[in-house]
């Protein structure tokens, strides 16, 4: 084991997504499998919910004893909304470095974790999206509506997604609103016959959000001008795409300091 060996513990590691990092954690030489933590997964061996062979690390139902006992570095969180903010301060109480996958902060919460972040001394990221190509068409996103203020974001997600809009997409329209100033769109003397027809109102756009069987993850960003438009879209098919942009936030969250939102920020 050397020196730069990180010890990670997932949460949520009995679900889809964590599963996914539990596999990616087990077969980098530079990473430690910790802790597992998921109450529907409790006393099973966690390469095993994985689908991978017995590793020796039981799962746990309690996130703050496995955090103690483990002593991990970093915590990599795929859970629920209702749980972020919680686990994010758990994770700081115990100094060890949240990797947030999950989703439903509000920008007051971010700013009180950051601020915890600081004074335990470590590093943090809350991430809507780990994919590299999501990360991209929201940056190409926020660089067309220089040109094109006129804009609309749907995002498609399974019918199982708790929340609403997603948080690739309400980070979308963020950067977005840094670029374009705040125009309110279509016929003023519009009317919704019925409501919420028009989508989630961001600051003078919409987003619209479709949740249906049979789908994973998608995201467009349509731009209209006269005569034209512009459409910026991204796919995912499989969650271990995602596992790439999870390594390195688990590498680059050990020199930083306070809590970072957004995965671009790592990128460059």
């Amino acid at each position: 084991m050397n020196e730069r060996t990180i010890r990670v513990a997932v949460s949520g590691a009995g679900g889809r997504m964590g599963r996914e990092v539990v596999k990616m954690v087990l077969g980098d030489p530079g990473l430690v499998l910790a802790a597992a933590v998921s109450p529907s997964s409790k006393g099973r061996d966690a390469g095993e919910v994985a689908g991978l062979p017995a590793c020796g690390v039981t799962v746990s139902d309690e996130l703050d004893d496995a955090l103690v006992r483990a002593s991990a570095d970093v915590l990599v969180d795929f859970t629920t909304p209702q749980l972020a903010a919680e686990h994010t301060r758990i994770a700081i109480k115990n100094k060890v470095r949240p990797v947030m996958g999950t989703t439903g902060f509000t920008p007051a919460d971010i700013r009180s974790l950051d601020e915890q972040c600081k004074e335990a001394g470590i590093g943090g990221l809350i991430a809507p999206n780990f994919s590299i190509g999501a990360i991209l068409m929201m940056k190409f996103s926020q660089e067309a509506a220089k040109y094109f203020p006129h804009v609309e974001i749907i995002e498609y997600h399974g019918d199982q997604k708790l929340d609403a809009p997603s948080g690739t997409s309400i980070k979308t329209a963020e950067l977005i609103s840094q670029t374009r100033q705040e125009l309110k769109q279509g016929n003023p003397n519009e009317h919704e016959t019925l409501e919420g027809a028009r989508g989630a109102y961001y600051d003078g756009f919409r987003i619209h959000s479709v949740r249906l069987p049979g789908v994973f993850a998608q995201q467009e960003v349509v731009f209209g001008a006269f005569g034209q438009t512009l459409k910026i879209r991204h796919d995912s098919y499989d969650r271990a795409g995602y596992m790439p942009g999870v390594k390195t936030a688990i590498h680059k969250v050990m020199d930083i300091k306070g809590l970072i939102y957004g995965f671009e920020h790592l990128m460059d």
